[in-house]
């Protein structure tokens, strides 16, 4: 099988010979019948100086969204969310000398979502890593992800150490190879109840989550959150035979002080152009664990050869997983260069959000120790 246009060498929209892929209808530039024109003046609102646009990357169109001058550093976000979860690290990044770009990952939010489920491995995120810095007319990039976004930071260092000079992971350490367990893994540890594998039946979350999905967002946040006051540890999420995902998260009585519910429209106005499919791109990604595996079993045992740094929550429900507690001591053994592992007491899974002093402190601190940097 070739790899995906982008892993090996990039494709975008000035490349010759570039061809799009078979996508839904793109989303609006701004809220729903917001024209392209107006988008930067609608997200100003929200926030201030931080400029967005539309750049084709492997024929897929990506939202980045983009504040500073300086190396470039790239904010990958996970599920369910978008550029929006890195509204904190904008500003105090920029001013540290770093130009930040957040794209909206492909199938999420206001990027493009390709129709055919199998264009979302590890190995077409990669490449969309690979295209989107040489697109910004750099050679070189740190790569910061959080959540499903570690994975492609972890395995897009892994793959093109050429391209990611550095690296962290927030939330989700270097499961390696594949980003995260095979499903007949957790299927024996968790049940078919295991969230991921429930994400994995076809157009179940995806109509469930696209029903309401400021409520959606709502539910699924601070359930994670290490404000949740229903949860004594973190334990793994699953959903037991007979009810619902969204039965599993009920809606708040309140949000907790990390999020406004002008946080969460700003999510809910992210999705809205995907309509009924406002999920299903990002649930895409969840359908690909096992593929991911197979595609990337030539690369067990390799290590991450850059800079490291690694930072999570203790109240993280991905903590809490079987095998992660050695995993994380043993870090190092994985990233030889890990400058090191932050770990935020009572912190739950969201956690730029939730911490955003101290992982903006923990960035800078490693990016301005980092060759080349300012």
């Amino acid at each position: 099988m070739a790899p995906p246009a982008g892993l090996l060498a990039p494709t975008t929209a000035a490349t010759a010979g570039s061809r799009r892929l078979v996508c839904r209808p793109r989303p609006a530039a701004g809220p729903v019948g917001l024209d392209a024109d107006n988008a930067n003046e609608w997200w100003g609102r929200v926030t201030d100086t931080i400029k967005h646009r539309f750049i084709e990357v492997n024929g897929v169109r990506l939202h980045v969204a983009e504040q500073g001058e300086g190396p470039l550093v790239l904010l990958l976000h996970g599920f369910p969310e978008s550029w929006y979860s890195w509204r904190h690290q904008f500003e105090p990044l920029a001013r540290a000398g770093f130009r930040v770009v957040a794209p909206d990952q492909r199938g999420y939010a206001r990027s493009e979502q390709p129709a055919d489920p199998s264009a979302y491995s590890l190995l077409h995120l990669v490449g969309d890593v690979v295209g989107l810095v040489h697109a910004l007319g750099e050679e070189q990039a740190v790569v910061v992800g959080h959540d499903w976004g570690a994975p492609v930071a972890w395995t897009s260092a892994l793959l093109r150490p050429d391209v990611v000079r550095a690296v962290a992971g927030l939330s989700v350490p270097p499961v390696l190879p594949g980003g995260m367990a095979p499903p007949s893994v957790t299927r024996r540890l968790y049940g078919d109840g295991f969230y991921q594998l429930y994400f994995q039946r076809p157009g179940v979350a995806d109509a469930e989550l696209a029903q309401d999905p400021a409520s959606s967002f709502r539910r699924i946040l601070f359930s994670g959150s290490g404000d949740n006051p229903n949860v004594e540890r973190p334990r793994p999420w699953t959903i037991p035979e007979g009810l619902s995902l969204l039965d599993t998260v009920p809606e708040p009585k309140e949000l907790p002080g990390w999020l406004t519910e002008e946080d969460v429209q700003a999510f809910a106005e992210d999705y809205a152009g995907h309509g009924e499919h406002a999920f299903t791109g990002p649930l895409n990604w969840y359908r690909n664990i096992e593929r991911n595996q197979e595609l990337l079993a030539p690369f067990r045992g390799r290590g991450i050869e850059v800079p490291a740094l690694y930072v999570y929550g203790d109240r993280d429900m991905v903590t809490s997983m079987a095998g992660m507690d050695q995993l994380i001591a043993g870090l190092d053994r994985v990233a030889p260069k890990l400058h090191r592992s932050v770990r935020l007491p009572g912190c739950g899974h969201w956690t730029q959000q939730e911490r955003p002093a101290e992982v903006n402190a923990a960035l800078v601190d490693f990016l301005t120790q980092l060759p080349g940097s300012v």
